[in-house]
């Protein structure tokens, strides 16, 4: 029984969940007394990015909390969220828009592998495309590689996922 035993470490979010997410913070828009009438709105553009307009720098951060809340409610990070800088929009509004991060980055995947290799166990990491493929041959050290990576998720600022564990 020599056979080696893997995962993959990715980055990815439900898409549906996002859609899902959007729509109930757009809901919460136009029933809050405080945002009712600000003509504010909350789109998601192709997967890649989302972008608030509204009235204010206030309502702004006001509605930014509401999406937080909702993306945590439907268990996605709210580290796949890249905020850019506010800037004006049409007729007195501002905008923010919020980059979608989705996969690893080369670099990420580079500082993970290196991570990995500083463990000193007897694993590989190999990158593959936007994904890290880890394997050995003790399911034991898979997982120690595991929590290691869930404990430095703060310091990688993306959302990681392991899956394909076999």
């Amino acid at each position: 029984m020599a056979k080696d035993c893997s995962f993959d470490v990715v980055s990815e979010f439900d898409k549906q969940e996002l859609v899902n997410a959007i729509d109930q913070v757009q809901r919460e828009i136009s029933s809050r007394f405080d945002l009712k009438d600000s003509n504010s709105e909350v789109k998601l553009e192709a997967d890649k990015s989302i972008t608030i307009t509204t009235n204010d720098e206030m309502k702004l951060r006001n509605i930014y909390d509401i999406l937080q809340s909702k993306l945590v409610k439907r268990n996605l990070s709210i580290r796949i969220l890249d905020p850019q800088g506010i800037e004006n929009a049409l007729g007195g509004n501002v905008r923010q828009v919020y980059n979608l991060k989705k996969g690893l980055t080369q670099e990420l995947a580079k500082k993970i592998s290196a991570d990995i290799k500083d463990m000193k166990k007897k694993v590989q990491a190999s990158i593959q495309g936007d994904s890290v493929r880890v394997s050995g041959k003790d399911k034991d050290d898979l997982q120690e590689v595991i929590k290691m990576l869930r404990g430095n998720e703060e310091k990688y600022d993306y959302p990681l996922q392991f899956t394909n564990y076999r």
